[in-house]
């Protein structure tokens, strides 16, 4: 990045997406790293609590609400995207990420929700 940049890390509770990134306050929000601005407040949310409850809210609900009326595996099977999140079904591991980790195999999450 260029000298007076900013870089605002929004994954920085996960760890940051920089090898310059290091978690700040509210309090202290900032520091200049290698001519570039970061900005790396811990749960940004909570400086808008409300406002960040209600989008959360609006994004989430279509999902919860088709898995309350359709059940998991049909919700999973008509929603590519809800899909996607499936990590463990009955006992398998369906991602590949979280199988690497543990050591283990995956199956994917249409072979174990038998689509074709």
């Amino acid at each position: 990045m260029r000298p007076g940049s900013a870089l605002v890390d929004v994954a920085i509770d996960q760890g940051g997406i920089s090898e310059t990134s290091r978690p700040t306050t509210h309090s202290d929000a900032f520091y200049v790293e290698a001519g570039i601005v970061h900005y790396c407040v811990t749960n940004m949310p909570s400086a808008t609590a409300r406002t960040s409850t209600l989008a959360l809210t609006q994004v989430t609900l279509p999902y919860a609400l088709r898995l309350a009326n359709l059940g998991w595996r049909e919700a999973l099977i008509q929603d590519a995207g809800l899909r996607a999140g499936l990590n463990v079904a009955e006992g398998q591991i369906t991602h590949g990420g979280l199988a690497e980790d543990l050591g283990l195999s995956a199956v994917s999450a249409e072979s174990m929700l038998q689509i074709t």
